[in-house]
């Protein structure tokens, strides 16, 4: 069993409140959630107005299945035009033997 991490900081574009930051950023996860077979959430820049800070892992039997779906989710992100990633960071742990 792989499970994956990835932390995602992101610039927030054309937010002038943190009311509307909030709303982006909950509209954001909805669609990634949906898109994803993954757990994400808001994990920090929490009172910071035009950044986010995105937490998600997926559990699968392959890294190389996690990965795939890690580019996908950076690729959606890329693609929305309302965030720029600002560092991504990947972290995978194996648990027990891989059976082929």
């Amino acid at each position: 069993m792989t499970v994956g991490v990835i932390r995602i900081d992101l610039r927030l574009f054309d937010v002038h409140s943190l009311k509307q930051k909030r709303s982006q950023v909950s509209r954001l996860l909805n669609r990634l959630r949906s898109k994803f077979p993954l757990s994400i959430a808001e994990v920090g820049h929490l009172d910071l107005l035009q950044r986010t800070f995105l937490g998600a892992s997926m559990t699968a039997g392959t890294e190389t299945l996690i990965q795939s779906v890690f580019t996908k989710l950076e690729d959606e992100l890329y693609s929305s035009g309302t965030v720029e990633i600002v560092e991504l960071d990947i972290e995978f742990i194996h648990y027990g033997e891989h059976i082929l």
